[in-house]
């Protein structure tokens, strides 16, 4: 276990905090993918968090990212401050991209929060031999993307392919997609039957979505799920 200070906190979505934890000179391995166990230093009640930065991002800038929820219609199991110290435990889960994929071609799918470790694994992915990187992206309102900027910014480079879709909201000056994902609005994400494809997200969308894919092609095998 380590205890690691809060190096910064920024808001990420009106729910959500990206939360950067100072490695310092401390070692941290950990596939893309992957989550550690948070808690305020001392107390013994750990919550997961996936890590929403790539390994290669880890070590060059010294830190772990996490998505935090500040939902401020629930109590708050984990109330981030600058400075503050936590309680690493991990890493955990199976839910990954590996260091060496055996796939060029890669779609993420991801609902809500759920964005946290998609986010890195597509940063991974974009660090390793591929031809193309997807991301679908559901979320209630146009301002609950987390890293809405950095995604549309690798998008507008042609760097991945970028899809998103809100579900609850009817707001005016959203010109794009609405309503749940459905497998035309998936379809010109999945270029052949190879494409590995991750989804995360709420419990409809990962019921839902390897149904979608394996009527495009996909077999069960390249479908990794993870439930936020």
């Amino acid at each position: 276990m380590l205890t690691l200070p809060i190096r910064e906190v920024l808001d990420a979505t009106p729910r959500a905090r990206i939360v950067r934890l100072d490695l310092g000179d401390r070692a941290f391995d950990y596939e893309a993918g992957q989550a550690v166990m948070i808690a305020p230093h001392g107390e013994p009640r750990r919550v997961p968090y996936s890590i929403a930065s790539a390994p290669e991002d880890a070590r060059r800038e010294r830190m772990l990212e996490l998505l935090v929820g500040s939902d401020p219609t629930e109590s708050p199991s984990f109330v981030p401050a600058v400075g503050a110290l936590v309680d690493v435990e991990g890493p955990l889960g199976t839910f990954t991209l590996p260091a060496r994929p055996d796939s060029r071609r890669f779609l993420f799918i991801a609902g809500g929060t759920g964005i946290a470790p998609l986010r890195a694994m597509l940063r991974h992915a974009l660090m390793v031999p591929h031809d193309s990187i997807g991301l679908f992206y559901s979320a209630r309102t146009p301002d609950a993307f987390a890293y809405a900027d950095e995604l549309r910014a690798l998008a507008a480079a042609g760097r991945i392919e970028l899809r998103q879709t809100i579900t609850r909201s009817a707001a005016a000056d959203w010109t794009g997609v609405r309503g749940r994902l459905t497998r035309d609005t998936l379809g010109d994400l999945v270029h052949d039957s190879a494409t590995q494809c991750f989804v995360c997200g709420p419990p409809s969308l990962v019921d839902e979505v390897p149904r979608l894919l394996e009527e495009m092609g996909i077999a069960r095998t390249r479908i990794r799920i993870e439930e936020t």
